[in-house]
């Protein structure tokens, strides 16, 4: 059995908020081992590189057929078929999935939107009978069913392989719909009655079994699509041979999007032979609750040797030692329940766009429980991240730098030292310092970031690109600094003034690195 892996974005997340980043730079110099990707001689990266294998206790799996190195990239695959959120439709290019400001509207069914004639050009294939179906409906539907129309549509012209690449049908996938628990099903029926009603008459009909299976994997195979920046997710497609790649608590691997495509990167070395593994949910969760989340989205029992030893748990949820004291068990009980109860509230007040009150909040929570709990602690890392995010967003760049720091130093004691959630939490962190002044620190949170994602994202993705840009800059004003710190803070100030800092983003969500501590089932 393929183990399932749905909502993929990795864990780095793509999606975390890094605030407005435009201005800043950043600086990379002394790497242990070569970033960049390597390559087939043909120039491009190859399948040669991997085999598909019965993994104990998974089914099957993907392994090296060769060494890979730390930023090395795998394989790359682009998708059977992707579709754009049905709550972004009008703001993302259905073609290339770029944010833009104006869009231009096919003129046919009304619906699908691009970036300009030549995106509309490059989409249509895909779109062609997607919008003589939209007319015909008389409605849009909802982007699984959209989703499975792609798929089948390009299966019926072109096969069950669409790729010279493609290790595997989607026949050979699992569905899992046998192991939906009653509301999914339910859900899933109403979708296959409007597919059925929404797939046109003279196209290839399809056994209900057929359809049905087609929508069992996209609900535990579909790979999240990002905008442009690697922001934000914005539509979702499928990708076969991501399928295969199990799920590892710690994995030796990571998944992003860059131009088009997914690419599975290599984490470390990785030996001839060795199993690839990607994280499906977040290591920040506990042991405990990784299972459940992978039990339920997933369908399987996660046995690595993190959720069997539970390594790290203590930890994440347990209080603070200072000159060899430690709070009671039931002192840090009660500063975690108290911690949870705030979140909560934090969390309401965030929704309702009130960011006074959830620095009131988090102020509160934090003054009562940081003297109990660890720097690790799970809870207090989520109202430190919330805190930088807000206090950033209001301008309170000193007090959102202090916070961003606390986060980023309990992050480094938690992930996996090339996990993306900290290279991007270190990227928020360096920005947040260089807005507050404090050029020292925010360089060398610029330069951690950019030797991280230079191995999860790549040299030529556009958030290591940014970062690449953020280097010159920092370096720039940290020589200034250094030789006269007075000329540095009055220039920097004039510049202030003159071009007034541009405001930071409206925090829409807390850091994506701790999401699935209050997971609500999709």
């Amino acid at each position: 059995m393929t183990t399932s892996f749905r909502d993929k974005t990795p864990t780095n997340p793509s999606s975390a908020s890094v605030g407005t980043v435009q201005e800043v730079l950043s600086y990379f110099s002394n790497l242990d081992h070569h970033p960049f990707t390597r390559v087939s001689e043909s120039g491009a990266p190859t399948m040669e590189t991997v085999a598909i294998f019965d993994s104990p206790g998974k089914g099957r799996g993907l392994k090296a057929t060769k060494e890979f190195w730390a930023g090395d990239v795998i394989f790359s695959e682009a998708s059977i078929a992707a579709v754009v959120f049905d709550s972004l439709a009008e703001r993302i290019c259905h073609s290339c999935f770029r944010r833009q400001e104006k869009l231009q509207r096919c003129g046919q069914c009304k619906f699908a939107h691009y970036c300009d004639r030549t995106c509309q050009r490059a989409g249509w294939a895909e779109h062609k009978l997607e919008c003589s179906a939209i007319k015909a409906y008389g409605k849009v539907p909802n982007e699984n069913i959209r989703l499975v129309a792609r798929i089948m549509w390009r299966l019926d012209k072109e096969g069950s392989t669409v790729s010279d690449m493609q290790l595997t049908t989607l026949d050979e996938l699992e569905d899992h719909i046998a192991d939906m628990p009653e509301d999914d099903l339910k859900e899933l029926k109403v979708d296959i009655h409007n597919f059925l009603d929404y797939w046109p008459h003279n196209s290839k009909q399809h056994t209900i079994d057929d359809i049905s299976h087609i929508f069992g994997v996209i609900n535990c195979n579909g790979f999240s699509v990002s905008d442009q920046r690697g922001l934000q997710a914005v539509g979702v497609g499928l990708f076969p041979n991501l399928c295969l790649v199990n799920h590892d608590c710690w994995p030796n691997c990571t998944v992003i999007l860059n131009h088009g495509k997914i690419e599975l990167r290599a984490l470390g070395k990785i030996a001839e032979g060795e199993e690839l593994t990607v994280a499906y949910v977040d290591f920040l969760n506990l042991s405990e609750e990784r299972q459940r989340l992978l039990k339920t989205q997933y369908f399987f029992d996660c046995t690595c040797e993190h959720c069997k030893n539970r390594i790290k748990d203590d930890i994440k949820i347990g209080g603070r030692e200072e000159d060899g004291v430690k709070p009671s068990e039931e002192q840090v009980k009660e500063a975690t329940d108290y911690c949870f109860q705030m979140l909560e509230k934090m969390e309401k007040a965030r929704l309702n766009g009130d960011y006074h009150e959830v620095v009131k909040i988090c102020r509160e929570c934090i003054e009562k429980t940081e003297p109990v709990l660890a720097d690790t602690h799970i809870y207090l890392l989520r109202m430190w991240s919330t805190m930088s995010e807000v206090q950033a967003y209001l301008q309170y760049f000193d007090d959102a730098a202090d916070y961003a720091r606390k986060m980023v130093e309990g992050y480094m004691k938690l992930y996996h030292p090339n996990n993306a959630a900290l290279g991007m939490a270190a990227m928020r962190a360096g920005v947040t310092h260089w807005q507050a002044g404090q050029i020292e620190v925010g360089h060398g949170m610029i330069c951690k970031a950019y030797a991280i994602l230079m191995i999860t994202h790549g040299p030529i993705h556009p958030i290591t690109k940014d970062l690449d840009a953020m280097r010159i800059q920092t370096e720039m004003e940290l020589r200034m600094f250094k030789q006269n710190e007075y000329v540095y803070h009055s220039m920097r100030e004039a510049a202030l003034k003159n071009k007034p800092m541009t405001m930071m983003h409206e925090p829409k969500s807390v850091e994506e690195g701790i999401k699935n501590l209050f997971h609500r089932r999709k």
